[in-house]
């Protein structure tokens, strides 16, 4: 079984080999078909063409595509920095180029930082948006990530500056329980439009101001993904910190995240199903079982080597993750359990309610290794690979039993980058193996 290190190891030698030259970027497919080596073109096109200017931001960025215009902080990020890492199977004018928009992606979000500290939640061509947090993989970690691989100490500056100003913030207006974990407002917060877990609840704050709460009953709700956002941020913010020099400040930053990753179990996990909720202000669940238990694991949250944790994740995975009838399903991770009573159908276009989502693909490896769950993974990969080469274009989601993608937009970044990523890292795990 190949080892989340290992696999960390093996992209950033590639990267390496890639500046050196001495990488023949042709991939070996899972097939003889056209299909493979076909939509393997469609993936680096589509990116080549979502790699533009904004008159936002004057440096080229990975864009989201299709009928997304911009970058959001919840996913932007994190494609350029998979971008990055595979660079070397990339077509020559875009290697050139990974490294310079892998560092865009992040410094856009930090040259637009407010004064008061929020970090945009997206930046579009015309517009720079500030009426929700939109967070999930935190851009500390990704920025993290990308400065060790780029070796760009203005980048690390900037992200340390930023971050540690973004985490005042969110304590100062997403906080206001006094609970020590992070407040959900609306369903822009998460990015899960149309998801039943946010059912009658408003899509943003008044105002297009994250800073104000809006009207809905249970508001606000303590979120367990964007407390993990958050506590995955604090652990970055340590590295960066003691790479910096800053050590009294990192042990600070492990500190403050070990309490919210405590208060995450303690007060967001149900032992009975085995699932993640939001509590709402009333300090009940919302009991419905989404993705964002994978989100949750996504930073780490349950430590292993602590046999309280373990029993959590084991617990976790039997019931809800790995389980057949609730997000084992044949192509995973549905953005709804399966058997959950609010798993919309038929599926809608644009939709957390059931749907499995690109981004959530591309999001599994930062936890499926690290948790051992590595044979799992390859399962995950060669279902979506096989269902993107069927499909001949990059949609945004697909139907968690068929492998049918919704088809109502396509030049997606994300499905293309999880063509790219899976394909990559199925290469990798067959060298290793």
């Amino acid at each position: 079984m190949t080892s989340a290190l290992g696999t960390a190891a093996y992209v950033m030698t590639r990267a390496a080999q890639a500046d050196s030259g001495s990488i023949n970027p042709s991939p070996r497919f899972p097939g003889k078909e056209e299909k493979w080596k076909r939509s393997w073109e469609l993936a680096t096109s589509t990116l080549a063409g979502n790699t533009l200017r904004l008159e936002t931001y004057d440096h080229p960025v990975l864009i989201e595509g299709a009928q997304y215009r911009g970058i959001w902080m919840e996913c932007a990020p994190t494609e350029a920095l998979v971008n990055l890492q595979w660079k070397q199977y990339l077509p020559e004018p875009q290697r050139e180029v990974a490294d310079k928009v892998a560092i865009a992606n992040h410094m856009a979000f930090f040259d637009l930082q407010r004064p008061d500290g929020q970090i945009p939640a997206y930046i579009w061509d015309k517009e720079v948006g500030f009426g929700q947090i939109q967070m999930v993989v935190p851009i500390a970690a990704t920025a993290w990530e990308t400065s060790q691989i780029t070796k760009n100490e203005r980048l690390l500056e900037s992200a340390y500056a930023a971050c540690s100003r973004w985490d005042v913030w969110l304590r100062r207006y997403r906080d206001t329980r006094k609970t020590g974990l992070v407040e959900g407002f609306c369903t822009f917060d998460t990015g899960q439009d149309n998801s039943p877990r946010w059912k009658g609840m408003p899509n943003d704050c008044p105002g297009q101001d994250a800073r104000v709460l809006p009207r809905g009953k249970g508001l606000p709700r303590l979120s367990p993904d964007l407390s993990a956002t958050v506590y995955g941020g604090r652990v970055a913010l340590a590295s960066m910190a003691r790479a910096l020099g800053k050590n009294s400040e990192a042990d600070r930053w492990v500190q403050d995240a070990e309490t919210i990753r405590k208060l995450i179990i303690e007060k967001l996990y149900s032992p009975e199903e085995g699932a993640f909720y939001d509590l709402d202000s009333e300090n009940k669940f919302v009991r419905v079982r989404s993705c964002v238990i994978t989100r949750v694991l996504g930073e780490h949250v349950l430590k292993l080597d602590r046999g309280s944790d373990r029993t959590i994740f084991e617990n976790v995975w039997e019931k809800q993750l790995h389980n057949p009838k609730a997000f084992w399903a044949p192509f995973p991770f549905p953005s709804i359990a399966l058997d959950d009573p609010s798993f919309v159908r038929p599926i809608q276009a644009n939709s957390w309610g059931g749907p499995s989502q690109a981004l959530t693909a591309l999001r599994a490896p930062r936890w499926m290794l690290h948790y051992g769950k590595g044979e799992e993974m390859k399962y995950l990969m060669r279902q979506w690979t096989t269902a993107i080469a069927n499909s001949g274009r990059t949609y945004a989601q697909l139907d968690p039993l068929t492998g049918e993608f919704t088809r109502d937009m396509s030049g997606y970044s994300p499905t293309a980058l999880v063509y790219i990523d899976f394909i990559s890292r199925l290469n990798a795990m067959e060298r290793s193996d």
